[in-house]
């Protein structure tokens, strides 16, 4: 299931991306396709240790039935509110979609390779806690099938 996940990230999720306009709005929410590009490169570059935030979650009961949902394999349900993100969507930092991607392909490789230097890395996710290498994995990935089902892909 691991190498399964890190296949799709490595080498389908770019280019389902290429599938989208930049403006194309999602099935629910409030994000275009480009914002959703953008939002997803902090996601990367939260798991990769670029982004640094502290752990919202601080209730041991709340966090812990957070990271039970978190390791499952049920979707996050559609409209599903981050508590750090704004209300509206921020305005897209990028010219295009095309550089909106090629801004996200670095960060996400350097999740593989940060781990890849260390292993027993353990990152906090703002959300979820102190994640590791699999943890992290599977968070993005259940992530990103959760926004390209939200454009339909």
């Amino acid at each position: 299931m691991l190498q399964e996940k890190e296949q799709f990230l490595k080498h389908e999720y770019i280019p389902l991306l290429r599938q989208l306009q930049a403006h194309q709005p999602g099935r629910w929410g409030k994000m275009d396709a480009q914002q959703m590009v953008e939002h997803m490169r902090d996601a990367f570059k939260v798991a990769n240790g670029k982004i640094v935030l502290p752990l919202i979650n601080t209730d041991p009961a709340v966090l812990e039935k957070a990271r039970a949902f978190m390791l499952s394999e049920a979707p996050f349900r559609e409209n599903t509110k981050m508590p750090l993100m704004p209300e509206e969507p921020r305005r897209h930092k990028y010219a295009g979609m095309e550089e909106a991607i090629e801004k996200l392909r670095p960060e996400l490789e350097d999740v593989f390779t940060v781990y890849a230097a260390d292993p027993q890395k353990v990152l906090v996710n703002p959300v979820f806690g102190d994640l590791n290498y699999e943890q992290q994995v599977h968070l993005l990935h259940k992530h990103a099938k959760h926004h390209l089902a939200q454009f339909g892909l």
